[in-house]
């Protein structure tokens, strides 16, 4: 495969992640990672709480 059509293979791919990168907020990613590893564990046993509430709360709406 030439160089032209490697190119032409990738761009598909590249629109792909460009159109990704627009919606990133990088400004979460970075403040995530200055976080500790026990800092984002904290963070996702935290969000794993929310959702079994939310799962429990949505049990209870729909058997009332």
């Amino acid at each position: 495969m030439t160089r032209p059509e490697r190119e032409r293979a990738a761009a598909p791919a590249d629109a792909v992640i460009a159109e990704y990168r627009r919606h990133l907020d990088l400004s979460l990613i970075r403040k995530n990672l200055r976080l500790t590893p026990q800092e984002r564990f904290e963070q996702l046993m935290e969000l794993q709480r929310f959702a079994r509430e939310l799962r429990r709360a949505g049990r209870e709406a729909t058997e009332a």
